[in-house]
């Protein structure tokens, strides 16, 4: 299953009806429960809650992913490095979001222009990134905050 674009600011939002909600807030709590159990749960087919899945998918309301632990796969650095810019930071946005290790990007209001997550390796391929980054035309500095320790991290923010 491939990704969906983030919604960009402006786009309109989905109108979602109580169903589709619900069947949201299921796959937030377990996102391979079955479509028969979200059916159950919501009172409709397993076929039908298939449809409105793929419908949710289609329209980039949601995705489906398995979300990993980094540092269980390797990764022992992840820091969030903000960014100063002047030109276009829509341009210099997708330029960082071309990047492989950068998995967040964010055009921000502020002292900082844009932030970025990076999820390395190791000290020596934090270095190399930074300079990748440095070296984009538009950037003019940045500022890393490397995670000692992460306390909570959260994908069930519901639909309200």
């Amino acid at each position: 299953m491939t990704a969906q674009p983030p919604a960009r600011q402006g786009t309109p939002a989905v109108a979602l009806d109580a169903t589709a909600k619900h069947i949201i807030e299921q796959l937030q709590q377990d996102g391979r429960r079955s479509y028969a159990a979200i059916g159950k749960a919501v009172g409709l087919s397993e076929a039908a809650v298939r449809q409105r899945v793929q419908k949710l998918l289609d329209a980039g309301v949601m995705q489906i992913v398995g979300v990993t632990d980094p540092l269980m796969l390797g990764f022992s650095r992840r820091l969030m490095v903000g960014v100063r810019c002047e030109g276009d930071l829509e341009w210099i946005a997708d330029e960082l979001a071309a990047v492989e290790e950068i998995d967040h990007v964010v055009i921000t209001a502020g002292s900082l222009d844009i932030l970025v997550e990076l999820v390395c390796e190791d000290d020596d391929r934090v270095l190399e990134l930074l300079g990748r980054i440095r070296a984009v035309p538009g950037v003019v500095s940045t500022e890393s905050f490397v995670y000692l320790r992460l306390r909570k991290q959260s994908y069930s923010w519901g639909t309200r």
